[in-house]
């Protein structure tokens, strides 16, 4: 799947971008690369090939490193809301902005 000039052109006024000609076929020549690249990786079988989760899982089991699952803050909604304007049953109260 090659792009053209004008695929170019419509991705860069989408992304709101405004390129000048010579980078606009700079950005063409480097997407077009990519699907190239993008070609080739799929073209190699890969049936029976397990996904790995983590590349070090080829040498040994990789654990997880997770820490504790304990509180390490507390609930001070009552302190962040004392500069409120106006707070009921522990909501921030705003004025309706659409009817």
């Amino acid at each position: 799947m090659a792009l053209q000039p004008e695929d170019i052109r419509r991705i860069a006024h989408l992304a709101r971008l405004e390129l000048k000609a010579e980078e606009g076929a700079r950005m063409l020549t480097q997407i077009n690369s990519f699907f190239e690249i993008v070609e080739q990786i799929s073209a190699v079988n890969t049936e029976g090939v397990i996904p790995l989760a983590h590349p070090a899982e080829l040498l040994k089991v990789v654990e997880l490193r997770l820490r504790e699952d304990v509180v390490s803050e507390f609930d001070e909604r009552e302190a962040h809301q004392l500069s409120a304007p106006a707070v009921e049953n522990g909501l921030f109260l705003v004025p309706r902005v659409v009817e």
